[in-house]
């Protein structure tokens, strides 16, 4: 059976282990393993309740992740949140990580008064399992293009 749960404030060995299954998924280790944040940091990240975790478990081993985050709007006293990561170990796929985590999310917006939880997802053929997920799960679907810029 999985279990999906939200990362308590001081659950470092949680959070590493988000980011191990993150960089296991992904296959990118320089962005989640390589250099991992100071446990000061990574006790100041679970703490803003603006920041989100959440792990998959089945038998108590970590199988899926999310990270988010709370976005406050400056338009309307609301919030939205954003999945900004989501990853399943790929033994454990569709059999419903996914969607635990997911409902969390929902259930964490519900909790926060947020009027919607939205994600992003490549347009690229490897990707359309989890835009098949995200569609059944929502109400509507935006293209839009996502453009980084250099800081």
């Amino acid at each position: 059976m999985i279990v999906a749960h939200r990362l308590a404030a001081g659950d470092l060995a949680g959070f590493r282990a988000m980011n191990a299954l993150f960089s296991e998924v992904f296959g990118e280790p320089e962005n989640y393993t390589a250099h991992p944040p100071d446990d000061a940091y990574a006790h100041g990240w679970l703490a803003n309740r603006n920041n989100i975790a959440i792990l998959a478990q089945a038998d108590g081993e970590p199988v899926g992740a999310l990270a988010g985050y709370v976005l406050p709007k400056f338009e309307q006293a609301r919030s939205e949140l954003y999945i900004y990561d989501l990853a399943v170990l790929e033994s454990h796929r569709r059999i419903g990580a996914a969607t635990a985590m997911i409902g969390e999310m929902r259930r964490i917006a519900r909790e926060v008064g947020a009027w919607t939880v939205f994600v992003q997802a490549d347009i690229i053929p490897e990707d359309e399992p989890a835009r098949a997920l995200y569609r059944k799960l929502s109400h509507s679907e935006i293209t839009a293009l996502h453009f980084d810029i250099e800081p």
